[in-house]
């Protein structure tokens, strides 16, 4: 059994030094967590003083890891190709395997796009699904805001370092409940953002939900990719189309997304979603 630190330490080194998260799965999946000890012992003094620095940091903070294999990592995330060798958490854990569902949307969404992000988030909220989002500027943020405004709770997948996380100031910094919220991230600990992290973030969001909801999807970028991800799955997504639907709501859609119309009708979907998330959903 590891204790905190020992978490701490083996998720910095594989985040860092374990070679590319999917190899490390690879490792992992093979050997258990004797793959995390493998890793820690053959770092170098320097990467090892790297990572003694990055515990104490993460420690001052108040973040937590989560390794793959052990118990607490997320099992509907543990499961699924898209699984993390690691993760660093802050905040209320046991929202990690409470049903989730999914919200992705643009970062620069049309002012009716955000009324309806802020609508599904508080449905989403009020039916027990915890909202998972992004925490990017426009959909992601307009939903955590909307799950807390709600009395819901909302698990905040960031695309970079969780140490470059900050509250944002604003209507989440008035609204903000540690005990309904979890911030968690898959990167090394400093990691600035990138484009390949937000894409990588959106694959987890979908692993952590039973469905995904895709307010405003273009022809390319990540939010697409973010449903069309969660349709190979077999996950349930469903597309806005309270507007005129997006070029990007439209391809999903011809690949099997399901069009959405009203809160009334998101708010039928989310009533009868079978336990298992099964994507076999008829509006009643």
């Amino acid at each position: 059994m590891l204790d905190a630190q020992q978490r701490l330490e083996y998720a910095s080194a594989v985040t860092r030094f374990g070679g590319g998260q999917t190899n490390a799965v690879r490792l992992i999946r093979r050997q258990g967590l004797d793959a995390f000890e493998s890793i820690h012992a053959g770092l170098t003094g320097a990467q090892l003083d790297e990572v003694l620095r990055s515990v104490e940091d993460l420690q001052t903070a108040g973040v937590d890891a989560l390794l793959l294999g052990e118990a607490g990592y997320p099992s509907t995330l543990a499961n699924a190709g898209v699984a993390a060798p690691a993760l660093f958490v802050k905040g209320q854990q046991d929202l990690l395997e409470h049903r989730g569902f999914g919200v992705c949307g643009s970062r620069n969404a049309t002012d009716e796009s955000l009324r309806a992000a802020r609508a599904c988030s508080e449905s989403i909220a009020i039916h027990d699904f915890t909202v998972v989002s992004g925490y990017a500027r426009g959909v992601d943020m307009t939903c955590h805001v909307g799950a807390l405004a709600a009395g819901g709770t909302t698990v905040i997948v960031l695309p970079e370092g969780i140490l470059n996380f900050r509250i944002k100031r604003g209507d989440l910094e008035s609204l903000w409940d540690p005990a309904r919220t979890v911030v968690i991230s898959q990167f090394s600990p400093r990691k600035p953002w990138s484009a390949g992290g937000a894409m990588g973030r959106n694959a987890i969001i979908a692993g952590l939900s039973q469905g995904l909801v895709v307010v405003e999807a273009g022809e390319t970028g990540g939010t697409l990719a973010a449903g069309m991800h969660a349709l190979d799955r077999g996950q349930p997504v469903l597309t806005l189309e309270l507007f005129g639907a997006p070029a990007g709501n439209r391809m999903l859609q011809a690949r099997g997304a399901i069009p959405i119309k009203s809160r009334q009708e998101l708010d039928a979907y989310l009533l009868h979603l079978p336990s298992n998330g099964s994507p076999q959903l008829t509006l009643l």
